[in-house]
């Protein structure tokens, strides 16, 4: 019976523990609006402050919608900073454009000191306040370009190139204490140097043993810092161990100042490390490259290789400490890792080989690399294995749809579909303008014709696809497009996604031994059972 008074009846679970509204809508009108490491970016802009010494309220003394980021220099007024920004209307769609420019701190007046097509930054005023020193350079339309080192007058007057003849690209720069000279940074084949130029352009190297900061794989790296008797401080470089701190004079004398490792590492057999060059069968230019070799090898055994392959594709290796390199070498391999054309540090002609074609014959030059190491007599050859992360992981997906001599191949944080990839990455207007020409919709045949993807259907080496989940630089798309297409094909493969990871899987310690472990476990598993 209905009570006449019948009101709803009905029972629910009570309000589960941690319950809350769902989270805002992301609303998005930029096309740079999520960068890799950062995640989603914040609306608004970047700002220059000033807060008193002592203590007190933050001051914004630049405004508009635009960022204000980077290297920060007083003036030796003290009424106006130094700083490099990108202040055009559409800013977003210009990558590499930025000038110098100043800003009164009173009245937040700026004044532009440098103007040309590409990029003025990381401005430092001269210890007597008269000069300012910068990195940049004229926007070629090239996929890479170096940048140099200039000084000019603190008014924005007399620009000059301090570098014209060095085609190489110049990292950190620091005034010595007596501004007479600049000290900087740079990259050659394949080492880091520290280096001083005087005002005329005369100078010297001080140290070719930079580097050291990358703990993952051996890219060149590293910092530096003049001291105030015209000595430098810097990382020092080891290929069986991370970065020390050491000192150099003005006679390139180095000396140690610390041995942060050796209780870890002291009592451990470490992989040593050669250095190799050949000709490259497309065109003979040499090539450079670097075998690590297993602690207690022994040149009359028979061993299995690995093929290391560095991402970029403008980036360098070098004869510096790595994790994963050591331990594939503890794990008993081979690893031999190199420098194939596109590569930096040989200067702007050797990198820009690859401009709006790549992969292209950076893949000869790596299979050169395996022939000249195998040529040594150690490989056993029916063991080869390759792995690359970023653009090692385009040219490790480019390698197994164009040969199957590897046993397995583990392809990380990938690019398989250019297309895709410029309309999901996070520096979508770079990649567009400088590595392709033109935009999908109109050259489709050219992103075609170098996307991995297209090659699938020859792939029959088993291939493991790893990327962090977070990843917004070569999205996890390009992966799941990837291993999808490889499971259609009915390639063994398998997928390992690193939760909460960016691009820089290894900026995580715990998440480097997962990469290491995974490439490792997956290899082993491709092992000749007479390897058992």
């Amino acid at each position: 019976f209905v009570p006449s008074d019948a009101k709803p009846l009905f029972s629910m679970p009570k309000k589960p523990k941690g319950a809350e509204w769902a989270g805002n809508a992301k609303v998005v009108d930029r096309v740079v609006y999520r960068a890799d490491g950062a995640g989603y970016l914040p609306r608004g802009f970047t700002h220059v402050f000033v807060v008193p010494a002592d203590g007190g309220t933050p001051r914004q003394v630049t405004s508009g919608d635009y960022n204000h980021t980077g290297t920060l220099s007083w003036m030796s007024d003290s009424k106006h900073i130094l700083f490099s920004a990108n202040r055009l209307e559409d800013w977003d769609m210009q990558p590499r454009e930025s000038e110098i420019h100043s800003v009164n701190i009173d009245t937040g007046e700026i004044k532009t000191l440098t103007n040309r097509k590409g990029p003025d930054t990381a401005p430092h005023i001269s210890p007597d306040g008269k000069l300012i020193a910068y990195r940049g350079n004229d926007d070629n339309g090239m996929s890479h370009q170096n940048a140099s080192l200039y000084v000019m007058n603190a008014d924005g007057s007399g620009s000059r190139n301090l570098l014209e003849t060095l085609d190489r690209n110049v990292g950190q720069i620091q005034w010595a204490p007596d501004g007479r000279g600049i000290y900087y940074n740079y990259d050659n084949n394949g080492k880091s140097l520290v280096a001083y130029v005087n005002l005329v352009g005369g100078g010297r190297v001080m140290t070719d043993a930079l580097g050291g900061t990358t703990l993952g794989r051996p890219y060149t790296s590293g910092g530096f810092r003049a001291t105030g008797d015209g000595r430098v401080v810097f990382t020092l470089s080891r290929t069986d161990r991370p970065a020390d701190l050491a000192i150099v004079d003005r006679i390139s004398q180095v000396n140690a100042l610390t041995d942060l490792n050796n209780d870890v590492l002291g009592h451990k057999q470490m992989a040593s490390v050669e250095e190799i060059k050949f000709p490259s069968s497309v065109d003979g230019r040499e090539i450079q490259a670097w075998v690590a070799k297993p602690a207690g090898f022994d040149p009359s055994r028979k061993y299995p290789m690995v093929l290391e392959i560095h991402g970029g594709p403008h980036t360098a290796y070098g004869p510096h400490f790595s994790s994963e390199i050591q331990a594939y070498a503890a794990a008993g391999y081979v690893v031999v890792y190199g420098n194939p054309r596109g590569s930096t540090s040989y200067g702007a002609e050797f990198a820009n080989t690859i401009h709006h074609n790549y992969p292209s014959n950076d893949y000869d030059d790596l299979m050169d690399s395996v022939n000249h190491v195998i040529g040594q007599g150690y490989i056993d050859e029916d063991q080869l294995y390759v792995t690359g992360g970023s653009g090692g992981g385009v040219l490790t997906a480019w390698i197994v749809g164009k040969t199957d001599r590897f046993r397995a191949a583990v392809v990380a944080k990938p690019v398989i579909n250019w297309t895709s990839f410029v309309l999901t990455s996070d520096f979508s207007p770079f990649f567009t303008q400088y590595w392709f020409d033109g935009l999908p919709w109109e050259n489709q045949e050219n992103y075609w014709q170098r996307s991995p993807l297209r090659l699938v259907g020859n792939v029959k080496t088993p291939t493991m696809l790893l990327t962090g989940e977070v990843d917004y630089r070569t999205p996890m798309s390009e992966t799941e497009q990837y291993y999808k297409a490889l499971k259609l094909q009915k390639v063994d493969s398998m997928m390992v996604r690193i939760p909460g990871a960016s691009h820089g899987i290894a900026a995580k310690p715990s998440n480097l031994i997962q990469k290491i472990g995974n490439i490792l476990a997956w290899f082993d598993k491709y092992k000749p059972a007479a390897a058992d």
